[in-house]
């Protein structure tokens, strides 16, 4: 296991039980959607990165977020799913809240898909 492993394994290992679960099958919906995509710990969390496009989970105070780099592609997901707490650029996911896949891919895919313009 190389430094990077372990320190995406130790981060997932930190999170705390209630939210253990959460975490691991966003990491599998972004890993299995983007297999070649390269992982990070930027700004100290797990980040995936591909082409130009990234995505990152964290582990916050009480919930896990899903932080993409544009509040656009959030949009859908936000009319869809009014009850789940979103920021600027994020989605928070409460342990009580569901995993929305179908709608968590079309984020994911959204953001790493996104082009910055030149």
């Amino acid at each position: 296991m190389n430094s990077l492993e372990e320190n995406v394994g130790r981060y997932f290992s930190a999170v705390p039980s209630d939210r253990k679960d959460m975490i691991y099958k966003l990491h599998k919906l972004i890993v299995d959607l983007y297999p070649t995509a390269e992982i990070s710990m930027d700004y100290k969390m797990p980040t995936y990165r591909y082409e130009e496009g990234w995505v990152a989970l964290a582990n916050q105070k009480n919930y896990i977020s899903l932080y993409t780099c544009s509040a656009e592609h959030l949009a859908e997901f936000k009319k869809r799913h009014p009850k789940i707490k979103t920021g600027k650029g994020c989605i928070n996911f409460k342990p009580k809240d569901p995993l929305p896949t179908p709608s968590l891919k079309k984020v994911v895919k959204h953001a790493m898909s996104y082009k910055k313009q030149h």
